[in-house]
């Protein structure tokens, strides 16, 4: 009886609806193929990608439902961590998909993890700390917590868009190059999720406001109050609640990232008669693919908690960069494709002062406004790079 009860508050008519209009567009979109080959007419693609982008934001918001009620059960950084490593390893997933298709993609990966490296750090980020910044003033970030992502960021995105242009051949590593590349970047992101989950679980917690009023500190010892269940009791007691949003949550976002990659040749077919940039394409599916996210971010600035906006953006960078890259060298590594992920100089600039920023806010003993429109300003000189 209890269990009924919990899976008709979890599986409610919503979520069924939700589901049913996900997946019923992917599969009428799948069926009428043929209709939607470049060139589309006009009225037709506008239609379409109308239609697309409903459902959506649609399912979005139920992914952000099954997310924050995951995070208040599990705690953070659990509950913020489930919903980064569902859309990351989707994202890979997509990926390694289009990578083992037909046609030359060897800059694949690296297009598509610099424009989420952008959204995530620049415009995510920045309109979180505007909008919490503005409602809340400043907030004290837990500056260990931060500390780790950005050290770990400074590694990965070095290794992954900064060295193969020094040391590889046309911005890709040599096959002696890849294999103790991707052991270490595995390696490192392994023992950071060991770490995050494990002893070093305090650090990705809001700080206890008592500690910063009493030290005046941002976040650097400061933790919730109170004594935290260890994670192991919590599934155990809560195990069928868990099981079942995190399933919810699955087939609720795959509908986002399949629907995305349909959207894709609707977007190449409109943007190239637009004259746009190729990479406007691979900007705005990133945008779509990390909705989610980005409204739980948002959502989280607004209530104050500013861990959390950095556990989801920062751990989603961590994550996609620590999986994606390993991941696509070694699809390389076996079909004997070249795998591009030198960056342009420009694009590393950026990255480099997005990193800076970084540094300068959550490093910070308070983060305010005033970062989240520095974030914001990077964002739209990206965007004058895209287009230059």
């Amino acid at each position: 009886m209890r269990s009924t009860s919990l899976l008709r508050s979890i599986v409610t008519p919503v979520a069924i609806l939700r589901l049913v209009l996900g997946w019923g567009t992917f599969f009428l979109l799948l069926g009428l193929g043929r209709f939607l080959a470049p060139p589309v007419p006009g009225g037709l693609l506008v239609l379409a990608l109308s239609v697309i982008v409903a459902v959506i934001l649609l399912c979005s918001f139920g992914v952000v439902h099954e997310a924050e009620q995951l995070a208040r059960r599990l705690g953070d950084p659990y509950g913020s961590l489930v919903l980064t490593l569902s859309i990351v390893l989707i994202e890979v997933i997509l990926i390694s998909a289009v990578m083992l298709g037909p046609g030359d993609h060897s800059t694949i990966a690296r297009d598509s993890v610099m424009a989420v490296s952008m959204i995530i750090m620049n415009l995510v980020i920045g309109l979180s700390l505007l909008v919490g910044g503005t409602r809340h003033g400043a907030m004290a970030p837990n500056r260990t917590g931060a500390s780790a992502y950005l050290a770990m960021l400074v590694v990965l995105t070095s290794l992954a868009f900064a060295l193969p242009a020094l040391i590889g051949t046309g911005g890709s590593y040599t096959t002696a190059q890849e294999i103790p590349l991707v052991l270490l970047t595995v390696v490192l992101y392994a023992y950071f999720l060991y770490r995050q989950m494990g002893a070093q679980s305090g650090d990705f917690i809001e700080v206890d406001p008592t500690v910063i009023q009493r030290l005046g500190i941002g976040g650097t010892e400061g933790q919730a109050g109170g004594q935290r269940t260890p994670i192991g009791q919590l599934l155990a007691t809560h195990r069928t609640e868990v099981l079942l949003r995190l399933g919810l949550l699955v087939i609720t976002v795959l509908p986002i990232v399949l629907l995305s990659h349909d959207m894709a040749s609707l977007l190449d077919d409109g943007l190239g008669r637009l004259g746009a940039p190729v990479a406007l394409s691979g900007i705005l599916i990133a945008m779509i693919v990390f909705l989610p996210e980005s409204i739980t971010s948002v959502r989280a600035a607004l209530n104050g908690e500013i861990q959390r906006v950095s556990n989801l953006c920062h751990g989603a960078l961590v994550s996609t960069v620590g999986v994606t890259i390993p991941a696509v060298l070694v699809i390389g590594v076996l079909t004997g494709q070249s795998v591009v992920l030198g960056e342009s100089p420009a694009n590393l600039l950026l990255l480099g002062l997005t990193l800076l920023m970084t540094v300068a806010g959550f490093g910070a003993k308070r983060v305010t406004a005033v970062h989240g429109a520095a974030h914001l300003a990077l964002f739209v000189v990206y965007g004058l790079v895209v287009f230059a």
